[in-house]
């Protein structure tokens, strides 16, 4: 499977590429910088990797939750590209990735994926891997709300992933533990949802491809 990734629904800014089971990718920290860097990642990856956007099986983004304007740009690179070159897209869960990239460093199944939504409240869920098929599962669904009001996971060992636990640590009646794995969502990260919604005929339509941000603005 011939993958590329897009992920800049947080100030981090990613690219990925999954070429014949090896995945090269680009990353950098960079708020309201996504528009600029995004394209010439994705360009850089290619030609790195000696591969045209034609050849491709399927474009992934990374639909949110998260910033308003970071959703949009990668979603609308998304579909441009897939209009393009005649390609399917796939949208993946923000917070599915963040908790595939706590499983990929530390091996632990289950996850609180706790995201910054401001004003206060954190958008989170609770997501289990399936160390077989290296799909991350839906456990409770993905909302938003304030911290005191996260239901903690009940499996015996789980952990917390993205940036949200730094304002649930400050709020007692969340519960949440003082510490959290992988600040930011990474492109890699996607790449097993989308392998897997790929062999599952999941691929949509370009112009099907749509932003998740459980409110109205960000």
């Amino acid at each position: 499977m011939n993958i590329l990734a897009l992920e800049t629904a947080t100030d981090a800014c990613s690219v990925a590429l999954h070429i014949a089971g090896e995945t090269r990718q680009r990353f950098q920290i960079a708020p309201q910088r996504h528009t600029e860097l995004l394209l010439p990642m994705v360009g850089e990856l290619c030609a790195e990797a000696g591969i045209a956007l034609a050849a491709l099986d399927l474009i992934a983004v990374s639909v949110g939750p998260g910033a308003f304007t970071g959703v949009r740009v990668a979603t609308a690179l998304a579909q441009g590209l897939a209009f393009a070159f005649e390609l399917p897209v796939l949208g993946v869960s923000t917070l599915a990735a963040l908790a595939l990239g706590g499983y990929r460093v530390s091996g632990v199944r289950d996850w609180l994926v706790t995201q910054d939504a401001r004003r206060g409240e954190l958008y989170w869920a609770h997501y289990a891997i399936d160390p077989l098929r290296h799909e991350a599962l839906l456990v409770r669904s993905e909302t938003v709300s304030a911290p005191a009001a996260v239901v903690l996971p009940t499996v015996q060992e789980w952990e917390v992933v993205g940036s949200g636990w730094a304002i649930g640590a400050n709020e007692a009646s969340a519960g949440l533990p003082a510490a959290s794995r992988l600040l930011w969502p990474e492109a890699q990260d996607l790449i097993p949802q989308a392998r897997q919604g790929l062999l599952a005929g999941l691929q949509q339509r370009a112009e099907t491809l749509a932003p998740v941000y459980l409110r109205p603005a960000v």
